[in-house]
């Protein structure tokens, strides 16, 4: 989607405005013997309540109103039984649409205690995602995001899943730019444009180089295995710099 008027900006904030708020509150929710749908039900209410739906179930019949991904999962865990324990790492996915407009966010989460070197993962997940919105911007080149994301996680020795990236939304959950690389990519020569909606989204890791597909059909790991985080806000690219629309408030 690219922004032409106010009232679409404000459309966009208002959906933004309610996934952040919904990723928050699950997180402060969440703690050691919940299960993942205990939390998933927690948001589902949360984002009716504000009259929103949640994108993965309506638009891809995803069999949970958010994504929780635990450990191993590492993007598009489907909530069950599964018990969050003290160690965690949990990463909480959540994307919805009212009024016509889209917005998707999320972010990883420790259940504490955890050891140092995650702790030093999620600060640099989200560092890695801060890197990729300041590339935001009308004229700016696409490749941008992913080679300063890409430097900054080479210097700090992770690694990048490079089969997950970020992508257009706004009037739909996925649309133009439907790929947008979070790593290096020589191939890509497009520029975004004015009012451009995006998701700015890294999945930084200690070793994980893939996503692959579990038995479910949903759930994907790391491979070859190793923690993962991810962080990510939608923004529109501005001429006075990115506009973050998922933050809580």
């Amino acid at each position: 989607m690219t922004v032409t008027n106010e009232d679409e900006l404000e459309g966009l904030r208002a959906i933004g405005l309610i996934v952040a708020n919904t990723l928050q509150a699950m997180a402060t929710a969440m703690e050691p013997g919940m299960t993942t749908r205990e939390l998933d039900d927690y948001g589902r209410k949360l984002l009716e309540r504000e009259g929103a739906v949640s994108a993965p179930e309506d638009c891809y019949d995803f069999p949970g109103a958010t994504c929780i991904s635990v450990n191993e999962e590492i993007a598009h865990g489907v909530p069950g039984e599964r018990v969050i324990k003290a160690g965690d790492l949990v990463n909480i996915d959540v994307s919805a649409s009212k009024n016509g407009f889209f917005a998707d966010t999320g972010a990883t989460f420790r259940v504490r205690p955890v050891a140092a070197t995650l702790d030093r993962l999620c600060r640099d997940g989200r560092k890695a995602m801060e890197i990729g919105i300041r590339q935001v911007g009308p004229g700016k080149p696409i490749a941008g995001i992913g080679d300063a994301i890409g430097l900054f996680a080479k210097k700090r020795g992770y690694t990048l899943i490079r089969n997950l990236c970020s992508h257009g939304v706004g009037r739909a959950l996925h649309e133009y730019p439907e790929e947008i690389a979070t790593w290096p990519n020589r191939k890509e020569r497009r520029h975004l444009m004015e009012g451009q909606v995006l998701t700015v989204e890294p999945f930084l890791s200690l070793g994980a180089q893939w996503a692959v597909e579990g038995d479910d059909g949903w759930t994907l790991y790391g491979d070859p295995a190793g923690p993962v985080v991810q962080y990510e806000h939608t923004v529109v690219a501005s001429r006075n710099g990115p506009i973050v629309l998922t933050q809580a408030g």
